[in-house]
């Protein structure tokens, strides 16, 4: 990860592994940086090499080795870096000498299992999220009851349930009675749970096996592997693998 200087602030402080852009916009506009001892909350603030940059009070440096991994996240671990009502950080999985430095690409809730990317790129992070590569996401869900066909088939064109853009699936399977395998190209804020709500149904496992082409495979809950600069690179493309013909369902995959 080559750093050329001068850069803006929000790019040196994602490069350092304080978050993706736009997050680090938000650092930068609380007033928790400061650029040679003076706060900072310009967004168009350019740094030079020898500038020392500080986030509340600590000197940050970008690192030129970039980090990219793929996460089985078990139930109970939460993606956010710090919250102090909880104790199980899905980061802390990843045991590397900087995994302080890595931040989550995206998120599962608390309860939902499955595959999780985590990365120090934040230029990396931000494209991948950007709504305009339209990155698929595919899920498997157990409900309590039989999932009804034309209920998701309503999904598909698009429900309002708290917001005036509708909540979407891209694509379903029924696998059986209780499990669902489910696509998504956007991934509001439990979305899923919301959508199988609004039908009345209860979700009772809910577990992310792919993003794009970067797939759960064989990790089990806890488990990582590094992803290769390729892999990354077509999941930025937008390429997507094809859905898994053979699915392990149930004990939390």
């Amino acid at each position: 990860m080559k750093i050329e200087y001068p850069i803006r602030l929000q790019a040196f402080l994602a490069k350092s592994g304080c978050g993706s852009r736009r997050f680090c916009e938000t650092l930068i506009t609380a007033g928790r940086v400061r650029v040679n001892t003076k706060r900072v909350t310009e967004l168009g603030t350019k740094v030079e090499r020898d500038d020392v940059v500080q986030l509340d009070d600590e000197t940050i440096e970008p690192i030129e080795k970039t980090y990219y991994f793929a996460l089985h996240k078990p139930k109970g671990y939460v993606c956010t870096n710090f919250d102090p009502n909880e104790k199980l950080y899905a980061r802390e999985l990843i045991r590397i000498n900087d995994w302080n430095l890595l931040y989550h690409i995206g998120r599962l809730d608390k309860e939902s299992t499955g595959l999780i990317l985590y990365t120090n790129d934040g230029d990396v992070a931000n494209k991948i999220m950007h709504p305009s590569h339209q990155i698929e996401k595919e899920y498997l869900v157990s409900t309590n009851r039989e999932v009804m066909r034309a209920d998701l088939l309503k999904a598909i064109d698009g429900i309002y349930i708290d917001q005036k853009r509708p909540y979407k699936i891209k694509s379903f399977q029924l696998l059986t009675k209780n499990w669902t395998r489910i696509v998504l190209t956007e991934g509001k804020n439990r979305e899923i749970r919301k959508i199988f709500s609004y039908f009345d149904y209860e979700v009772k496992q809910l577990c992310r096996i792919r993003i794009g082409n970067i797939e759960l495979g064989d990790l089990e809950p806890g488990e990582y592997r590094q992803l290769t600069a390729g892999q990354i690179e077509s999941l930025i493309k937008g390429e997507n693998a094809k859905s898994s013909k053979s699915i392990k369902i149930g004990k939390g995959k």
